[in-house]
């Protein structure tokens, strides 16, 4: 047991090491740096004008749907990068692998498009 323990040893010591520079510097960087914050500074946003209406304002949610479309898709070319570099060692099946991955990412787009999700009014 005390073998498997001295195994996570490094990691703690890195662990102890990251801990007190991070609040040394936090500690030596509100030492040091001069604290005047001026009204400004201070105002609710540090562009210096007061907010136009309220910021708890209600998004469209084809806001989030187009958002989360793009992220599905943007994943899908994730895939395809590095399955197209090691298409020649995966094989047949890793090929009708991605065939039928992208057969169905097809058809959700598909779905998307004749529901109307994509098309803005």
């Amino acid at each position: 047991m005390e073998e498997l323990l001295l195994e996570y040893l490094p990691i703690l010591i890195f662990l102890g090491v990251a801990i007190v520079l991070a609040v040394l510097f936090v500690v030596g960087a509100l030492l040091v740096a001069k604290q005047n914050p001026d009204s400004e500074k201070l105002s609710p946003y540090e562009c210096g004008f007061e907010p136009f209406e309220d910021t708890r304002g209600q998004f469209d949610v084809r806001f989030y749907l187009v958002a989360i479309l793009f992220i599905i898709f943007d994943l899908e070319v994730a895939f395809l990068f590095p399955w197209a570099v090691s298409l020649g060692t995966i094989g047949l099946f890793g090929f009708w692998s991605m065939v039928v991955f992208l057969g169905v990412l097809t058809v959700g787009f598909i779905y998307e498009w004749k529901k109307g999700a994509l098309e803005w009014e």
